[in-house]
Parts: structure tokens; C-alpha cells; sequence
């Protein structure tokens, strides 16, 4: 496949010696040691820039730097767009309507739900700021496509670009924005989907069949959802891919941010996963538990208005240390999550 142009520069693919990338996992398991550990045993290590303030994110990418000369990357959710008015007043009536359905949820735990806030863009402007002023060797993009100039600005700067797409629409429009690389995301894929329209449901293609399904991309590859195994590297670089992502092996790492019950929920070894919008309103993979199994069909498919709802439902379970309240983000081969160094894991994946 054809090497990215970044400016007056041309990159090869892979960036790193080992064709792994370890994903960005936002909410807490992605660190600077994690990020800096992967980078540094030869892959490409990740920072999650999701529901980090701007500042967070440009103290983490110091904190990245000062712990490896390698590359590493930032991944940023797109901001949602409403919609029409109409779409905007559906999207408000559902959620209204869930703030009831979660409010005995809210008074057991002793906590209160806020007003979601309709103007939430992540501070989407600031953070592109901040990767501007202090470049990183990849910026990816989840949840959406970037607007052309944004990914002309990266690409002044030095940066890589890199968008999370599902299907062969979502990839068509990243092409067409200028990415260097497609992010090519299965349905096995631990937490959230990036499809790009929030209220779409997700197909049932796994990275394979997407890699298949996009052979006639113009930039490079990389396959994720699923992968956890050296076999899985295998087989998605012999049908093209350049690297491979990799997120659920990493959750229990030793450098993962991954906390004590999250992490005693992936040990237990006796759940099954499924994909909800209890959440988030995002369709999302994770271990079954009774907050999902309660709440997955009566969330709506808007984000981040659920997401804001859930949080300090969230936060309150991990206090209490109830893992039945929590998000457990995990893919269909979460058990191959093995309590290591990122290093091991790295050399692992790569075979």
C-alpha cells in the first residue's frame, strides 16, 4: 500500500519496528506508562484524550514524552452533531425519559443525576490546540471524521492522521478528509464502536471481513477488534493490514490505569460480554452486569447526554467497589487479558 503523505514528508508503515498498536482505552486504563511502555518495546503506544480536559491531555503528553524518545499517538472523540431541530427535540424528549427510569437507580446509590449539557464537544478545539503545540507522531480520531482542515493542520505540524472506521462509508469520508490510515474496527472490539453516527446500529462484521471489505483503500490498514492472540496478527497482516490494534489485552498490564474492581471483574473469568447503550447511549462491548442487563434497552442512542447521566452512577459503584454498576468495557476475547508487563504483551501479539 502507499506510504502517507504528511506534508513534504513521506512516513512508511508501520511507524514502530513491531506492527502493534496498543488502543486507546479513555476512562482510566490508558496511561503515559502504558502509552510510553508499548512505544518503547517497539510498538505504538496511545494516550486517550476522551473525557480529559485539554489541560490533562498536554500534561499526560509530557509526562509520555519524558518517559520515551519513541513515537506515540493521541486518539480524540469527533464531536457529536445534533442534528435538525426535530432530531434535537427527539434526542431530548428520550433522555428526559431515561433520567426518570434512572432516578431510582440515582436515589439507591445516594447520588444525584445532573442536567446533561447539549454544548459538550469534549473541548474538541482546545485539545487539537494542545497537538498542535506540542505534535505527537499519530492523532487518531474516533466517533467521526475531522474536518479537512484540521487534518491539513496536523499534517503541517508532523503529525500522522489516523480515523477509526467501521464500514466502507465511514472510510470513504476519512480518505476524503486527508487520513494517512484507516483504524478498521470489528464488532468483537472492546468498548465503544466507532461508528459515526451515533444513532446507527452497528454491523456484525468482524476486522477480517472488514479488511477484505476495504483491500481497495488507498492508505494504509490497521486491524482491531478482537485481537489478542499472535495468531490474530497474523492473519490480519497476511490479508493486508499494516498493524494491528490491540485494547482488551492490555486492560490488566501492569502499567494499565485499569482499576482494582475492573480489573477482579476481568480475573473472575465467569461473564459473558454484550454490546450496549446503558451507558453511554454509544453502542459499546463490555462484561455483563446488572446495570446493562437492566438498563440496555431503554437507553436512547445519544451521546454524550447519557454518558454525563451515568457517570456519577458510575463513580459511585466504583466507591462502593460494585462491579454490577460499572462499565466493564471488555471484547469478545477478554480472556486472553493476562496480568504482565506491556512489554510481554507487545512482543506476544507481535509473535
Amino acid at each position: 500500500m502507499p506510504s502517507p503523505s504528511l506534508g513534504s514528508a513521506t512516513v512508511p508503515w508501520p511507524l514502530t519496528p513491531l506492527p502493534v498498536v496498543a488502543a486507546p482505552m479513555a476512562g482510566g486504563p490508558s496511561t503515559p506508562q502504558l502509552a510510553a511502555a508499548v512505544s518503547t518495546a517497539g510498538g505504538l503506544g496511545f494516550l486517550a484524550a476522551g473525557y480529559r480536559s485539554a489541560a490533562e491531555v498536554a500534561a499526560q503528553v509530557r509526562a509520555t514524552r519524558a518517559l520515551t524518545a519513541a513515537p506515540f499517538g493521541v486518539n480524540v472523540f469527533v464531536p457529536n452533531v445534533e442534528g435538525d431541530a426535530g432530531r434535537q427535540r427527539a434526542q431530548r424528549t428520550a433522555v428526559d425519559a431515561y433520567i426518570d427510569l434512572l432516578s431510582a437507580e440515582a436515589m439507591r446509590l445516594g447520588v444525584e443525576l445532573p442536567q446533561p449539557r447539549w454544548d459538550d464537544t469534549d473541548d474538541w478545539d482546545e485539545k487539537i490546540e494542545v497537538l498542535l503545540d506540542d505534535p505527537v507522531a499519530v492523532v487518531s480520531f474516533t466517533f467521526g471524521v475531522p474536518d479537512p482542515q484540521v487534518v491539513h493542520r496536523l499534517h503541517e505540524v508532523g503529525s500522522c492522521v489516523a480515523v477509526t472506521v467501521t464500514c466502507e462509508a465511514e472510510a470513504d469520508a476519512a480518505q476524503q478528509a486527508g487520513a494517512d490510515a484507516l483504524i478498521v474496527q470489528g464488532f468483537e472490539a472492546g468498548g465503544h464502536r466507532g461508528t459515526h453516527d451515533v444513532a446507527s446500529t452497528p454491523n456484525s462484521l468482524d476486522h477480517i471481513e472488514l479488511l477484505r471489505l476495504l483491500a481497495g483503500a488507498e492508505v494504509p490498514l490497521i486491524a482491531a477488534g478482537g485481537v489478542t492472540t499472535p495468531g490474530d496478527t497474523r492473519r490480519a497482516l497476511g490479508l493486508g493490514a499494516v498493524a494491528v490494534q490491540a485494547g482488551t489485552a492490555y486492560l490488566l498490564a501492569d502499567e494499565a490505569g485499569t482499576n482494582q474492581w475492573y480489573r477482579q471483574a476481568l480475573r473472575d473469568g465467569d461473564r459473558g460480554t454484550g454490546i450496549t447503550r446503558a451507558f453511554s447511549g454509544r453502542p459499546a462491548r463490555g462484561l455483563r452486569n446488572r446495570f446493562m442487563d437492566t438498563f440496555d434497552d431503554l437507553a436512547p442512542a445519544v451521546f454524550p447526554a447519557v454518558d454525563q447521566l451515568t457517570k456519577p452512577l458510575r463513580a459511585r459503584a466504583g466507591q462502593l467497589g460494585d462491579v454490577e454498576g460499572l462499565s466493564l468495557w471488555a471484547g469478545a476475547g477478554w480472556r486472553a487479558a493476562s496480568d504482565t508487563a506491556a512489554a510481554d504483551i507487545t512482543f506476544r501479539l507481535a509473535g
